[in-house]
């Protein structure tokens, strides 16, 4: 049989609560409210980003019933490694998907090093860790072009490791996987696949407390109801507070700011007669940030459920559903920029955790809408996240979605 070499892809991302360890910033003075510095250039791919993250949510969404917590730009950042080892049909298609135009992987790279050198460090009061790894079987090799282009661009780490001795190669992707979330994702693969070329990896954590942490006291059982009217206890997290609210014809979103207000949870429920679908069929970068654009503050009565969620997903048919089928095709695949051995994608996956409690958050040009009642400054808003709902973590003055999920009760 001939001997062939794939290329695997992975991201492991984790989201949680910070009860159990100080951030540090405490004094506002110390810790102030900033904007991300972006080029003309990148602000753009940041607004065609979330165009990106919108149909990844909406097809993410219609494939997974259950709970779910994924990571958009985690998977921005993996696709713009992966279009740097791209060519041709190959990557016109990963530009694409991506919302960028075709011959933008220059601009994709300098978006890329601006956020991952910069998001890190903007609220005291929030770990933001993101990291980036290529492990090569070392009997390939990688062009030296493009592992400078990844190392320069996303700080890759590059390993050649020996994959034929299976246990300890598994082992040690599995701790560069535990190292970065944690420990929250201790394992990712099982074993390794000794006709890799590869296996691409990104981790995200993320821990920060809410702005306004919800008392512990208020928490108590209440019912939540699915959408096939199964009804359950949940422990209820409350609040009533002053909170950034809108809703249109199709949903209801509060901000929930987290630290400095650098990052924040939108919780949205869709209107009455709507379901979590038509939420995210309706949502795009440009609705969406003249929403954003138009809450204004309200006093909310806020209920929220204080929930952990553990996802996996495999994304080759998304992806491919997508537009990019041409990167999973060995014989339309192209990524010689990346390796003469290099033929096609091989599994593309997701693993993730959120958790959520009283203390915060741990893991490791505006299209109309006709509103049926928009919400005016000072209004009382009863907000009660009793029935399924979506949630994003949000970089606030980019609008750049970290992380989105469902919940739909235990």
């Amino acid at each position: 049989m001939k001997h062939f070499a794939i290329i695997s892809v992975m991201t492991a991302i984790i989201i949680g609560s910070v009860s159990c360890e100080k951030i540090g910033g405490d004094n506002p003075k110390n810790n102030p409210y900033k904007k991300l510095e972006l080029t003309t250039r990148s602000a753009e791919i940041a607004r065609q980003g979330n165009d990106f993250a919108f149909s990844f949510i909406d097809r993410v969404n219609d494939a997974t019933p259950e709970n779910y917590i994924i990571s958009p730009l985690s998977m921005q950042f993996l696709l713009g490694m992966i279009l740097n080892g791209a060519q041709g049909q190959t990557a016109d298609e990963i530009c694409s998907v991506l919302g960028y135009g075709s011959g933008e992987v220059d601009a994709v790279n300098e978006y890329c090093q601006s956020m991952l050198q910069q998001l890190p460090n903007m609220d005291k009061k929030t770990k933001l860790a993101i990291a980036n790894s290529i492990v090569v079987n070392q009997k390939y090799t990688l062009l030296n072009s493009y592992k400078e282009t990844v190392v320069k661009y996303y700080d890759a780490e590059v390993a050649n490791m020996d994959f034929s001795d299976n246990a300890g190669t598994t082992k040690r992707i599995n701790k560069w996987c535990s190292d970065h979330t944690n420990g929250l994702i201790p394992e990712i693969i099982k074993s390794v696949d000794p006709n890799m070329l590869a296996y691409l990896m990104n981790a995200m954590y993320f821990k920060s407390q809410w702005g306004q942490k919800f008392p512990k006291g208020n928490t108590s059982s209440e019912t939540f109801t699915a959408w096939d009217g199964t009804k359950t206890s949940v422990p209820m997290m409350k609040n009533e507070k002053s909170f950034f609210y809108q809703d249109n014809d199709v949903l209801r979103a509060v901000r929930l700011p987290y630290g400095n207000g650098v990052y924040s949870m939108m919780v949205i429920l869709p209107v009455e007669g709507k379901t979590l679908a038509d939420v995210t069929n309706y949502l795009n970068s440009k609705k969406w940030e003249g929403f954003v654009s138009s809450m204004v503050s309200c006093h909310v009565d806020l209920w929220l459920p204080k929930f952990e969620t553990r996802f996996h997903i495999e994304l080759n048919e998304i992806l491919s559903a997508m537009g990019m089928p041409s990167a999973f095709d060995i014989i339309k695949a192209d990524f010689k920029a990346m390796s003469d051995n290099a033929l096609c994608l091989g599994i593309v996956q997701q693993d993730a955790v959120i958790k959520v409690d009283e203390e915060g958050t741990e893991a490791a040009a505006v299209s109309s809408t006709n509103k049926i009642e928009a919400a005016a400054p000072g209004a009382h808003i009863v907000f009660h996240a009793d029935h399924p709902f979506l949630y994003f973590i949000t970089e606030t003055s980019t609008g750049a979605i970290l992380f989105a999920g469902k919940y739909s009760g235990k």
